[in-house]
Order: structure tokens, then sequence, then C-alpha cells
């Protein structure tokens, strides 16, 4: 928290409102693994007031937290699977582990994936100690 002129004070947005979650979306979280950030997923469900839901939903979903790491396989592959439960203009964070950690991403294979699969990428922003956070839009196609 800091002050203000005025003497009101005003919170820092934290990462979970950075990532422009609000209260009441449904979010799906894949990729959880024991190296997850705690604090993050914590977070955003106290954001959302709600739990993150899995792969086993069964529903659509307005945003997808997916955790991927360098080891995890093919990221075209990972990304398509995360867009099946995405509603229409939802969005995809694709949390990596930050360059220089176990498992790192290379930002260009994040870059030559996001196409394939059909999203674009739009910000990159540290999240946590250990992770950054990619968001990826479905394109916007001329009307």
């Amino acid at each position: 928290m800091s002050a203000t002129v005025g003497g009101e004070s005003t919170q820092t947005p934290g990462p979970a409102e950075k990532m422009g979650f609000t209260p009441g979306q449904v979010v799906q979280e894949l990729g959880w693994d024991n190296d997850t950030d705690d604090d993050l997923r914590i977070a955003i469900e106290d954001l959302l007031d709600a739990d993150l839901v899995d792969g086993d939903y069964g529903n659509v979903v307005e945003a997808v937290v997916l955790w991927w790491r360098d080891e995890d396989g093919d990221l075209v592959d990972g990304l398509v699977d995360a867009k099946s439960d995405l509603v229409g203009g939802g969005v995809i964070w694709l949390l990596t582990p930050k360059v220089g950690r176990p498992n790192s991403v290379d930002a260009a294979d994040i870059a030559e994936a996001a196409p394939i699969a059909g999203l674009s990428q739009t910000t990159t922003a540290a999240v946590s100690k250990d992770w950054q956070a990619t968001r990826l839009v479905t394109p916007k196609t001329p009307a």
C-alpha cells in the first residue's frame, strides 16, 4: 500500500489483477505440478472468489492458466489443447519458468508456437519469483 497526496491509500495491483482476472470468471488451470507458484494460484483464486477448474471441468471457460516447462513436450499441442474449452474472446496465460531457471522455455519457441496454434502473443510479464506469464489470444478476424 502507498499513500496518495490526499492521504488515501492505494493498493498496488498484484499479479492476478495485472493478468486481468475478475471476480466470477471461470478459469481453467492446466499443467499444475509441484513446481508451480502456489502464492500466484491462491492470489488468482482469491481474486476470482472461486477455485480454478481443471481439465475435466467439461464446460467453457473464460481464461486458461497453462503452466508449461521445456520438458513438457510439444508447445503447439499444449496450446491447442488449452484452447479446447476456451470461450471465444478468452485468453490463455502461458506460465513458463523465467530465463535461467530449470526448464525455461525460449521466447522464440513461444513466438513460433503461438501462431501455429492459432494464437497471437500480446504481453509478457513477470508474475512471480520463478515464473513469467505470456498472454495469448485468438486473433480478431476482419469483419
